[in-house]
């Protein structure tokens, strides 16, 4: 029988593209990381500090997530999830709450999906609607994407290396009066710093004021997404902290957003959830039905066990946070000895998740114009691989870089830093 070769596309494929489909703009991050893919199968030796993943070979999930895994498949835990998740993780997610962070939550509060990314973006659509105004700082992971997903005014409000690149509530505050979601997260992706206590309490503070005025006017609440995947990655005297600890009151405005995909290496096991006023749940809940982005059932059982045994949990966190400050050290210790010699290079000392902002001051030099100019530049003459801020919404050409140490080893590290120093003398001679 002759095969029938289908002509899929037509002379105009884009043609019947939604307004919004055709204005979506892919992600940068993972365009640079194909860069590096396709270079190292030519054969290219690169360090890759782009995608914020984790080699299974440097990083492995716990053995407990693994065994619980194929054992719930072997149990015949293959079925659909309840929509808001298998009852016994959302009763696990509440005790590791009450436990680890000193929260009660209620269980109808609590909804389980495939990963902190879809609770995101149900959050965006349960709160926002078309023409609303998102505030979010930047640098920041996808707030960009996700306003244009659903049609809100984004607001980027520009952060600064003075403070770690995190907003502080003198900054949001002007901003307050309109917006209808402000996005935070903490510890940061992409500079890897942490917003301090006094800090998290201001900001907390503003939204209650905020909303106390808008209980006077009839206006609709100020809600504050607070991702906070990162958390239980901390390192040296930063800590996490959450914003109901110091301001109660705060709650009733807050969906947390939560998972296993960071502090566990488990970014393909998919496993997160988000806890929240009960009826933005209930509605984030049942977007996520629709959508079908629940966590598979077997991968639920095997978090549940996993954050019901906490020696197991505390031995895998502390030699997975050691492993990754090892990591970030090395890099902040290798760029400040080329600083102090006079290259052209500074850091951010490590505060939290797997990431080091680094800022390589070649703009202006040797002809380099714009940040992709460096990125391509140490990418060449060193095997470097790194994502510009610019990915993460941070305007302007100012040398600024996130590096992602999870696909790492030490020894790559080791290797990549006298490149980088050979690159950086090279281009200032």
């Amino acid at each position: 029988m002759q095969k029938l070769q289908l002509d899929l596309d037509g002379p105009d494929p884009r043609r019947g593209l939604s307004g919004m489909a055709k204005g979506l703009i892919g992600s940068e991050i993972l365009r640079i990381a194909s860069e590096i893919r396709a270079a190292v199968t030519a054969g290219q030796k690169i360090a890759n500090f782009t995608v914020g993943d984790f080699s299974p070979r440097e990083f492995p999930i716990p053995d407990r997530l693994r065994d619980g895994t194929l054992r719930a498949l072997a149990a015949g835990e293959t079925n659909y999830p309840p929509s808001d998740g298998v009852l016994r993780l959302r009763e696990a997610v509440r005790e590791f709450w009450r436990d680890r962070l000193q929260i009660e939550a209620p269980l109808q509060s609590i909804v389980i999906a495939g990963g902190s990314r879809p609770v995101i973006y149900a959050t965006y659509r349960a709160l926002v609607e078309p023409g609303d105004t998102v505030v979010y700082p930047v640098p920041s992971w996808n707030n960009n994407h996700y306003c244009h997903l659903v049609g809100a005014k984004g607001i980027a409000l520009e952060t600064d290396p003075e403070h770690g690149f995190l907003p502080t509530a003198s900054s949001l505050k002007p901003l307050l009066k309109s917006a209808r979601l402000i996005a935070l997260n903490t510890p940061l992706n992409p500079a890897g710093t942490v917003l301090s206590p006094d800090e998290v309490r201001r900001i907390s503070e503003a939204v209650v004021e905020e909303n106390r005025r808008r209980d006077r006017s009839g206006g609709k609440p100020l809600y504050v997404l607070y991702d906070q995947v990162y958390w239980m990655l901390t390192f040296g005297s930063a800590r996490h902290e959450i914003p109901t600890r110091s301001v109660p009151e705060v709650a009733r405005y807050m969906v947390f957003v939560d998972g296993i995909s960071k502090s566990f290496a488990a970014t393909g096991v998919r496993v997160g959830w988000c806890i929240g006023p009960t009826a933005v749940v209930a509605a984030i809940r049942d977007i996520l039905g629709h959508v079908g982005a629940w966590a598979p059932r077997a991968e639920q059982v095997a978090t549940a066990e996993l954050l019901r045994d906490p020696a197991a949990m505390d031995a895998y966190v502390r030699q997975h946070v050691g492993r990754l400050q090892e990591r970030l050290d090395r890099l902040h210790e290798g760029f400040s000895r080329m600083a102090k010699a006079g290259l052209p290079v500074r850091d951010i000392p490590p505060q939290g998740a797997i990431y080091l902002s680094v800022k390589f001051d070649l703009i202006g030099k040797r002809g380099f114009r714009t940040n992709d100019e460096v990125r391509r530049y140490l990418l060449d003459e060193a095997g470097f691989a790194a994502v510009p801020f610019q990915a993460f919404g941070l305007s302007g050409e100012n040398g600024w870089f996130r590096l992602s140490v999870g696909a790492v080893s030490v020894r790559d590290i080791d290797e990549a830093l006298p490149r980088v120093e050979t690159a950086l003398r090279k281009a200032i001679a």
